[in-house]
């Protein structure tokens, strides 16, 4: 229980009157959270309002309403200028405001968010702190793993994992920050003592509506922090330093001699990276399990954002020898097979870009792709996913990846639309096991088999609801059935009667 005053603190406000003497077992923008004594304010969303729900709200016992507009109501109604902001407010002092209890490491960008953030967790533990997690593969409070729905949480729950790790003794939370939540205020009212910019590519517009809008968002984390962390090679960076209300800025690069850490004679291999660190004065080797080039600029930037902490570049080299990968980025699955499975988490042209290069640093044969877009959303960047795996792939599949709500085979023409001009070998399969299989029959001895798109995730969102779907058991159940195949290498069984199998469209 907390009462209303209390609750208040720090938010602006109107109301006619006096404040109720009130104490509430709950605050929450989710009318079917509502109990009797809640307090519940009304978020617009970008679907639905939040305020057409008061009256839902009201029946179930709530006992004050916030919003930003004047509704008729018969209990005691706030009025704020933002109800995202006043929500996130009022939920960090719901909990008692924890976040100020630990130091906070937000990492904002299109793509790395979730790599630098498990190695800067890496880091900070090999020096002896207790460090929680928040991003879009795992919470992580203290020694315990939960899988995560969003990458930044609902402002109540945010601060209900701030809560419990304070409590876990965690004395750092190393977060990702997602521009949706800057957007609509879930970290408002937080303070991060450093924010890690990794990079800026499409991605979101169908929220956002341009790029302008997307970095504007992103910029927002750099009024909340004490010091930033720039990728100095990613051309955004130059106004995002500009406007940043940082006071102090630390930039990293793997091309330029001008930032402040950069990484010098780089060496990618299949398991791992190696490169120098050159900084002011200081120069240290770096070898880390994690292979890709990009690895090389996601772990630069947590070096570069522990030095403008005070942490010593050779500290962070010797803890960064002993991190290894992330589940679903760049990830090898176990199959007993002569080539090789990878999954990644690519989504974004930029993204798929990227890990193309990667494994082409490394490849010895063919480079085998398995790719989809995800539904409701941006549907402009389909083509020029398309057109990013034709620039590196040997042979590909145009398949479904989450299709949501929208009609799979209207996805997958609009990234036909970036194949016009392709003269690489490919196949459209619609059914994403169906497509796999395919790519894996195609693999031969040293080829790379990449199923991008899903990564970490262990479901597929269709139109009638997500079900489960782990890609390394779809890989260990087809390779065994393949394996089980050669391996029984008997003749072709007669043709059944009946309608025959569609076979899948090669160009």
């Amino acid at each position: 229980m907390i009462t209303l005053q209390k609750l208040l603190e720090g938010v602006s406000y109107q109301y006619e009157g006096t404040l109720p003497e009130l104490e509430t077992p709950i605050l929450t923008s989710d009318s079917r959270k509502v109990c009797p004594g809640a307090v519940f304010v009304a978020i617009p969303g970008v679907k639905v309002d939040g305020h057409s729900f008061i009256p839902a709200a009201v029946e179930a016992g709530a006992a004050l309403i916030v919003a930003s507009r004047p509704v008729e109501t018969s209990v005691p109604l706030l009025l704020v200028e933002d109800a995202r902001e006043a929500y996130a407010l009022m939920a960090g002092n719901f909990y008692g405001n924890p976040a100020k209890q630990m130091k906070l490491v937000g990492v904002t960008g299109t793509n790395g968010k979730t790599s630098t953030t498990f190695i800067m967790k890496h880091v900070l533990e090999q020096l002896g702190e207790k460090v929680g997690l928040i991003g879009t593969v795992f919470n992580i409070i203290g020694d315990v793993e939960e899988e995560a729905d969003n990458t930044t949480p609902d402002a109540m729950e945010l601060h209900a994992l701030f809560d419990r790790m304070v409590k876990a003794g965690c004395g750092w939370c190393v977060m990702e920050v997602s521009s949706h939540a800057l957007d609509q205020h879930r970290v408002a009212g937080l303070t991060f003592h450093c924010a890690i910019f990794t990079n800026l590519t499409q991605d979101h517009l169908d929220y956002h509506g341009s790029m302008v809008e997307y970095r504007l968002a992103k910029q927002k984390l750099f009024d909340m922090a004490d010091m930033g962390v720039f990728n100095f090679d990613d051309p955004f960076s130059a106004q995002m330093i500009k406007e940043a209300g940082t006071g102090r800025n630390v930039t990293f690069s793997a091309e330029s001699d001008f930032a402040d850490v950069t990484a010098k004679n780089v060496r990618l291999y299949a398991d791992r990276i190696e490169y120098q660190a050159v900084s002011r004065g200081e120069i240290n080797r770096v070898s880390v399990k994690m292979p890709g080039g990009f690895n090389v600029k996601n772990t630069l930037g947590v070096m570069a954002a522990c030095l403008a902490m005070g942490i010593s570049q050779r500290k962070v080299a010797e803890a960064l020898r002993s991190c290894s990968g992330v589940k679903g980025r760049i990830e090898v699955v176990p199959t007993d097979t002569p080539y090789t499975v990878i999954l990644d988490y690519a989504h974004t042209p930029d993204a798929l870009t990227n890990i193309g290069c990667a494994i082409r640093d490394f490849a010895t044969g063919r480079i085998l792709v398995v790719y989809g877009c995800g539904g409701d959303r941006d549907r402009t960047k389909r083509p020029l996913m398309s057109r990013a795996v034709t620039a590196f792939a040997s042979y590909f599949v145009l398949t479904s990846d989450n299709p949501r709500t929208e009609d799979p085979q209207q996805i997958i023409d609009d990234a036909l639309a970036g194949l016009k001009s392709t003269r690489i070998p490919h196949a459209v399969i619609i059914d994403r096991t169906e497509a796999i299989e395919h790519a894996l029959r195609k693999a031969g001895p040293g080829d790379i088999v990449l199923i991008a798109g899903k990564g970490h995730e262990t479901y597929q969102i269709l139109a009638s609801g997500k079900i489960h779907y782990d890609e390394r058991e779809i890989v260990r159940d087809l390779v065994a059935k393949i394996n089980a195949e050669k391996a029984a290498d008997t003749a072709p069984l007669p043709r059944k009667r009946g309608r025959k199998k569609k076979q899948p469209v090669e160009f």
